[in-house]
């Protein structure tokens, strides 16, 4: 097989969960020499990108850990399957290029997990907003007493997800893989599944599907943007992030966006790996001098000099909005919670500008749009133009030059009441719209 020998990088987030009694258990239990090892490379990897979760075992922040095949080097971003910790679900599904849903078949913790009120459902949306094009779902827990590898049980779950994944905006027979999986025993994750433990399955196991998946080029030639996700001292101030567009190099002049830092590339690391330089879709941690770490947030952005990143406080955005909480009214002095790649700012909607009617036509150029009556307010399932406003400096860009940095979730009181993307900006060097 002819391996690129400049491999990729791809990014996945996890909702897997583990428990910590699968843990203690499997201290307990001693394994025997003919027991395959796929679990454990799979247990080892979650096991670590789980070193920082909360009690009982759920993921609080998101976890890292790192694997590679024999075509690709993966980052796996272990994000939170609870629902009091979406916000940090949303950080790692804004750096994904992959998404890996992790369904239960157990009687009883699909349907949960899945009916009205269940993570499920606000998962795909949420990944789907956020720019995972490509989706894997995989169905866990197929070895369970109340499953054992049935096919029926399989299809069930499968036939009751497609709907909701297409009206989610995905095409299911291009974007959606489904397989079914034991992560406890390593079935199918590696290798392929044994005929005698499933004889119904004849298609590829998880490491096959992630590495047929093709993942859209971004421009290495473009402008500098790496949102920045976390930050520390170490010699030298270290920004971490996942370049969305251009190529940083080492001695690289750039800036801190949006205080306009100047500074500059002393280091740059490829997992653990020095390397000296990195192009777009890698995950990286970048050391740099001119800046103390306690003047960067994260939310700002690494930005080249040349075409920097704009900076605003509002921008024009089209929304889809999905469920407003008590059927409240979407209006101008609407307040919620702003999540744009690493960025989470609390806005206001400002003004209503225009409702869209979808069915009559899709996706019209703002500046192309005849002049109608703006609404006073608009309800559930409307999609609509508003202007937004934040009260500090935001990096954000047009959807439709940087896809990344201009898609975004608006949340109030612990849910996502919409999904939208940034249609329009004030003029260059403004902030703010001019009356």
């Amino acid at each position: 097989m002819l391996v690129n020998p400049q491999l990729e990088d791809r990014y996945f987030y996890s909702v897997v969960r583990l428990m910590n009694e699968r843990f203690k258990n499997m201290r307990r239990k001693r394994r025997t020499k003919t027991e395959k090892a796929d679990s454990y490379v799979f247990s080892l990897l979650l096991t670590l990108s789980n070193m920082l979760a909360g009690y009982q075992g759920k993921t609080v922040e998101v976890g890292r850990a790192h694997f590679e095949t024999e075509n690709t080097r993966f980052t796996i971003l272990d994000a939170p399957g609870h629902k009091s910790y979406v916000p940090n679900m949303i950080s790692g599904a804004s750096q994904a290029d992959i998404g890996v849903l992790v369904i239960s078949a157990r009687k009883g913790e699909f349907e949960t997990g899945y009916e009205k009120g269940g993570q499920t459902r606000e998962h795909i949306q949420l990944a789907k907003t956020l720019g995972v094009s490509k989706l894997v779902v995989v169905i866990n827990k197929m070895d369970d007493h109340t499953v054992n590898w049935s096919k029926e049980r399989y299809d069930e779950i499968e036939s009751k997800m497609i709907p909701f994944l297409k009206s989610s905006g995905y095409n299911t027979k291009k974007d959606v893989h489904f397989l079914p999986i034991s992560g406890l025993v390593g079935f199918n994750l590696a290798k392929r599944i044994d005929k005698k433990v499933c004889n119904w399955w004849d298609g590829p196991c998880l490491f096959e599907v992630l590495d047929a998946i093709e993942i859209p080029p971004r421009d290495p030639k473009g402008p500098v943007r790496m949102p920045i996700i976390d930050k520390y001292k170490d010699m030298g101030t270290v920004l971490m992030g996942k370049i969305e567009s251009g190529t940083i190099h080492e001695n690289d002049s750039l800036l801190i966006m949006p205080n306009k830092a100047p500074v500059k590339v002393l280091a740059i690391y490829c997992d653990e790996n020095k390397t000296r330089r990195a192009g777009p879709g890698e995950n990286v941690r970048v050391k740099l001098s001119g800046v103390e770490e306690e003047d960067i947030l994260c939310g700002f952005v690494l930005s080249s000099v040349a075409n920097a990143v704009n900076v605003v406080s509002e921008f024009n955005a089209q929304l889809q909005i999905l469920e407003l909480l008590d059927n409240a009214i979407f209006t101008a002095g609407y307040k919620a919670v702003l999540h744009i790649h690493s960025v989470v700012e609390e806005c206001e909607i400002v003004e209503l500008i225009e409702e869209i009617d979808l069915k009559k036509k899709k996706d019209v150029d703002p500046k192309k749009r005849k002049h109608k009556k703006k609404p006073l307010f608009v309800k559930s399932g409307a999609v609509v133009v508003c202007r937004i406003q934040v009260n500090n400096l935001i990096c954000v860009e047009n959807f439709s030059d940087f896809p990344q940095l201009g898609r975004f979730t608006l949340r109030t009181e612990g849910k996502t009441i919409a999904v939208g993307k940034v249609v329009s900006l004030p003029p260059a060097g403004c902030s703010t719209f001019l009356l």
